[in-house]
């Protein structure tokens, strides 16, 4: 989805990380005058268990999304056991924080020097590629080893996703048959995977998408040992109210198991925003306020990336005791930099007596985040809390309720 900041990520570890409090409002309190970072190690918790526990294959987290060490190790702790990177910083990352950790090296194009550190260095046996090139350069890079696992990266459709991954990697259709056949000479395994783009919004993108995958098995005509749908699992945000994700897990599924594959085939999925997204939410304050602009601490340059340039919107409260009673009005947002393109369109709806001094708290901001953060024109967020109120907006929290009443049922 996005460039891969993982020194960025990285550089957030000496973060100021304070004792658990109730949440943002407790924050606001305090009156910070640099954005803070709140997140929430249950959210992400609970998000990987429901993976582990629902989808019907092995789910391996996409690093890219978010690089936090601290979210790693609560994933990992939690029974995320892979882990999709997509450069050598994201290997190292991770086998920093969970040492028995498998990394899987899913970018189709790596520097030749990055292939041979993760083989020899750190383990790694699983590659992707698009392209004869690629297949050489893993070849020469692991010195012609036996042991791999190579996962052929299929063009499929991003139609129905919010941001397409359609245009920069994969083979096209027609064009798998010789490199899918290459690879199963080279491999000791071999996948196919895809990725349907970000933020799907129907289970049809991964039905589709899987029939793309079948049509090149059949082209090839050879035994494939892993299928790997990517990622795409959605989460929630204001005009994005997804269908739940078992529907998803069920189509995939059943696509998988009519596939013409070895009987032994691994089913796998990278997961990346799903995981993240509610793990953490940022508050901010507002400097001035113009009409319905509000110039806040925090903006394109940092953790509202996306809300800047790819026009997401995201969930908005204002963190005001007594509450405002005053009816939600839609405004945009100015960050901090001297830059123009620093401005987030939204709306964002918040009571229409918001006013400078006032703080809010953005949510959803654990995928690409703080991923995305740079300290451009001096602008920054240190400071990191850790909160255990629930997030503004949950895939998870009825299953939890759910699962709950079974067992007190029981």
């Amino acid at each position: 989805m996005h460039k891969h900041h993982s020194a960025l990520g990285l550089a957030k570890a000496h973060s100021t990380v304070l004792p658990v409090v109730r949440g943002g409002i407790d924050i606001a309190k305090r009156k910070p005058v640099d954005p803070v970072t709140l997140t929430r190690p249950h959210a992400a918790a609970r998000a990987a268990r429901f993976f582990v526990e629902k989808f019907q294959g092995r789910s391996m987290y996409a690093v890219k999304a978010n690089p936090s060490p601290d979210l790693i190790q609560i994933l990992w702790d939690n029974g995320i056991t892979h882990y999709d990177t997509a450069s050598i910083a994201e290997v190292r990352l991770v086998k920093s924080v969970a040492p028995e950790a498998t990394c899987c090296f899913m970018h189709p194009v790596k520097p030749e020097e990055a292939i041979a550190e993760a083989y020899f260095t750190h383990g790694v046996r699983t590659f992707s590629l698009d392209s004869m090139e690629e297949l050489a350069k893993i070849m020469r890079a692991t010195r012609n080893a036996s042991d791999l696992t190579l996962c052929v990266r299929l063009r499929v459709s991003s139609e129905h996703s919010k941001l397409s991954l359609a245009s920069k990697f994969g083979v096209g259709p027609g064009e798998s048959k010789e490199l899918l056949f290459a690879a199963r000479q080279a491999a000791d395994a071999l996948g196919i995977c895809f990725h349907v783009g970000s933020q799907a919004m129907t289970p049809e993108a991964y039905a589709a998408a899987m029939e793309r995958v079948r049509a090149a098995i059949v082209d090839a005509a050879v035994t494939v040992d892993v299928i790997d749908v990517g990622g795409g699992f959605p989460s929630s945000y204001p005009g994005m109210e997804p269908p739940p994700l078992e529907r998803f897990f069920e189509t995939i599924h059943r696509a998988f198991e009519s596939l013409p594959i070895s009987y032994s085939a691994e089913l796998w999925a990278e997961p990346g925003r799903a995981l993240c997204a509610e793990y953490s939410s940022v508050v901010v304050r507002v400097e001035r306020r113009r009409g319905n602009e509000l110039y806040i601490n925090d903006g394109a340059y940092g953790a509202l990336f996306d809300a800047a340039h790819l026009g997401w919107q995201f969930p908005t409260t204002l963190l005001r005791e007594p509450e405002s009673t005053v009816r939600d009005h839609p405004f945009s947002f100015y960050g901090p930099t001297c830059d123009d393109m620093d401005h987030m369109a939204g709306p964002f709806l918040l009571p229409a007596d918001v006013n400078a001094g006032d703080y809010i708290e953005i949510g959803m901001l654990g995928a690409y985040g703080a991923a995305m953060r740079t300290a451009f024109n001096g602008f920054g967020c240190d400071e990191t809390v850790i909160v255990d109120d629930e997030p503004m907006v949950s895939l998870y929290v009825p299953v939890e309720l759910e699962m709950t009443s079974n067992v007190v049922k029981l």
